[in-house]
């Protein structure tokens, strides 16, 4: 098995904001992607759902280069699509749900997964395969009070907010025991990228 040569602990120290970039062409995304990392967002992942999404990837890994940014792939839902993100050059995986052979596979090419959970059931799960960075999804049909409610037996797991989050309601996640929000459209509305600022200053 490979060495996983990046962390999610380094990805995400003392930054609790993750940006995704979906279904934008590549232009667009590195552009977003380069905002991102202006306003000290250092985790930048771009969904590989089909091989143009891929090239999209590729571009943003490549623009990720030249400053020193690592940059994940998402919606990495089967062995195909962790064979498009490593051709792409990604440093990490994201996945909406909970696939054993995804996280082993993705942990063999020395990247380090962060699947999707929802359920108890499904973080005892990822936690006994050696996952330790949870992503909770959808987090806007979860609620807030769901990660409260997974702080009593799992205080010690580190969990994503993802899904339907944004700059007004990234906060109310993070006081509820997120340790990380993953923000999307924020990043393309000039309203919001303000209370990103803000969020990343504390």
């Amino acid at each position: 098995m490979a060495t996983v040569t990046t962390t999610f602990d380094e990805l995400f120290a003392g930054v609790p904001v993750m940006a995704i970039l979906r279904g934008m062409p590549a232009d667009r995304s590195v552009e977003l992607a380069v905002r991102a990392w202006d306003l000290g967002i250092e985790c930048v992942e771009v969904p590989v759902q089909d091989e143009a999404a891929g090239q999209v990837l590729a571009a943003v890994v490549a623009a990720g280069a030249a400053r020193g940014k690592a940059v994940g792939a998402g919606t990495v839902t089967s062995v195909e699509r962790l064979e498009r993100a490593v051709a792409a050059g990604a440093a990490f995986t994201v996945a909406p749900g909970l696939d054993a052979g995804v996280a082993r596979a993705s942990a063999a090419a020395g990247l380090p997964h962060l699947p999707g959970v929802a359920t108890a059931g499904e973080v005892q799960a990822a936690r006994g395969l050696g996952l330790g960075w949870l992503k909770a999804f959808p987090a806007s049909v979860l609620g807030v009070e769901w990660f409260r409610a997974m702080r009593g037996p799992f205080p010690e797991v580190p969990f994503v907010a993802t899904g339907g989050v944004d700059a007004g309601s990234a906060a109310a996640y993070l006081e509820a025991g997120a340790r990380v929000v993953a923000v999307g459209s924020a990043l393309e509305d000039p309203g919001q990228l303000s209370l990103l600022a803000e969020l990343l200053a504390h």
